[in-house]
């Protein structure tokens, strides 16, 4: 219910995988329908070669994607449309300076748990990880998610831009701290004062995100065809619950995404401890037998 043609970006997304395309990206399809916030539409990006098989996949259907919901003895399909754009992930010059529009206001990343350079061992920050290293003799010219925010950052401060939030949407506990920690700690390896400058001025909040989105192999594909009729490069088959809860500060605004299902609130934890104590311990014990 909505021209996409009338779409801005105001998102920039690092991690266009099927769980962003079938979570995030729903609740701003929600949001567009309804009418509302069409400044926010998503820019989608990569920093791995791998992206570039799902950006050319997208790219030949104009970023749509089907999703295809299902629950016992039915399914439901929709076409969504909130991206509007795919940075190719070879082309860092265009990443960045979709980083430096001031239309972008929110960098949200789905990097998967393994992404966050966390010591097993500490649940810390690992500032002694090789790419870290690497990004920190480096800072000009990162490879990490964390390397080119915090490189976009460093050219907002030196353009007397406001800074964006960071959006972590992978299913970390506190989710907005580890986020934090990796992109201030990595700056904090080259440059103390951008390492201040990001802990003051940019915002970091938790969510609990929670819907199970698995891998689409041709079955899936298949399967669209046949009982939909809809041929699409790279659907997305989920279950029909979705949940997104997030607690803290958006440094310049964000859309309003309680039109759209999302919960805002004081405090994620008890989230967090329901989906992971509850739900995903749940299905370990089921799927462990």
């Amino acid at each position: 219910r909505y021209s996409r043609d009338a779409l801005t970006g105001g998102i920039l997304h690092i991690g266009t995988g099927n769980f962003h395309r079938g979570h995030q990206a729903i609740y701003m399809d929600r949001l567009f329908n309804a009418g509302h916030d069409r400044d926010w539409a998503i820019v989608g990006a990569g920093v791995r070669a791998a992206d570039g098989t799902m950006r050319e996949a997208l790219r030949t259907q104009d970023w749509l994607t089907t999703v295809v919901e299902q629950e016992a003895g039915s399914s439901h399909a929709r076409v969504t449309g909130s991206m509007i754009d795919f940075v190719p992930p070879d082309d860092r010059a265009a990443l960045l300076a979709w980083m430096m529009d001031p239309a972008i206001r929110i960098v949200s990343m789905t990097v998967t748990e393994g992404g966050y350079f966390i010591n097993p061992g500490t649940g810390e920050f690992n500032p002694d990880d090789p790419e870290i290293l690497r990004d920190a003799a480096n800072p000009r010219a990162p490879s990490t998610a964390f390397g080119l925010i915090g490189l976009a950052l460093s050219r907002r401060r030196a353009a007397r831009m406001p800074a964006f939030t960071v959006m972590s949407c992978d299913n970390i506990p506190h989710n907005g701290v580890v986020a934090r920690n990796a992109v201030a700690g990595l700056a904090r390896l080259h440059d103390g004062d951008l390492a201040r400058w990001i802990e003051d001025n940019a915002t970091f909040p938790n969510a609990m995100v929670d819907r199970i989105v698995p891998a689409t192999t041709d079955r899936e594909r298949r399967m669209l065809a046949e009982d939909f009729g809809i041929g699409d490069n790279w659907p997305v088959f989920c279950e029909d619950y979705i949940q997104w809860v997030i607690s803290g500060e958006f440094v310049q605004g964000r859309p309003a995404l309680e039109e759209a299902g999302v919960q805002f609130v004081d405090d994620v934890t008890p989230f967090e401890f329901m989906k992971i104590r509850i739900l995903n311990g749940g299905h370990a014990t089921i799927a462990y037998p």
